[in-house]
């Protein structure tokens, strides 16, 4: 059995919070367990732990022995995992936060006038809210620090084992990752559900619970 002593895991964990004015915005249902699990995983395998949570995101139990640094929007979700794979020794990333698809570009009032800069939009009336693509942060850290080791987490709205690990091993590709969390929509409403971790090399192993999951993951990622 390897170690992670001495290493540095970077955990992203919850959803993010996509901002519409001071007091409104759109996120996922996203809580964080995973990432706590996770969290408390690589303490336990004795590594130093940098926990990056959203706005909502549970903690782990053991928050105190940890860095932890928080976090809004996908686009510092991003600004903050580059600046601590390019300006620190971080030896693996795992992006278990649930990033936002779509972030906000313009906002109009019903009029088609457009609003900007408002604390908070009026209320007697709904806007006319325009999105754009968000960036998919997962794509851009090998780019930003190529020797992490770097473990990405894909879900899918499906039972479709093959359909889900088929999405899953591509992504891996596009993101140069060493390894994929696979898991169905259905993980958000349960501690139970079965996950998948999909190493570049070799057969996905199949796992039930997040707990669990967070376990085996921390004990393959100390002996890569």
């Amino acid at each position: 059995m390897g170690t992670l002593q001495g290493k540095t895991v970077l955990i992203t964990s919850g959803g993010t919070l996509e901002k519409w004015d001071r007091v409104r915005g759109h996120t996922n249902l996203s809580k964080g367990t995973m990432g706590c699990y996770l969290a408390e995983a690589a303490l336990e395998a004795g590594a130093d732990v940098i926990y990056m949570h959203g706005y909502f995101a549970q903690l782990p139990v053991n928050q105190d022995k940890m860095r932890t640094v928080r976090f809004e929007g996908i686009e510092d979700l991003g600004d903050k995992v580059r600046h601590a794979v390019q300006e620190g020794q971080v030896d693996i990333v795992i992006m278990a936060a649930a990033g936002s698809d779509w972030v906000i570009d313009k906002v109009y009032d019903q009029s088609g006038n457009l609003m900007e800069g408002a604390g908070k939009m009026p209320s007697d009336e709904p806007p006319i809210i325009h999105f754009k693509k968000a960036p998919k942060v997962l794509g851009q850290i090998k780019g930003w620090q190529p020797n992490v080791t770097l473990v990405g987490f894909k879900l899918e709205a499906t039972e479709d084992e093959q359909f889900l690990l088929s999405r899953a091993r591509l992504r891996m590709e596009t993101a140069n990752a060493q390894c994929m969390v696979a898991n169905s929509s259905q993980s958000l409403y349960g501690g139970q559900e079965p996950h998948w971790i999909v190493p570049a090399q070799g057969d996905p192993i199949k796992v039930i619970g997040k707990q669990e999951t967070a376990k085996v993951l921390m004990n393959y990622l100390q002996n890569v």
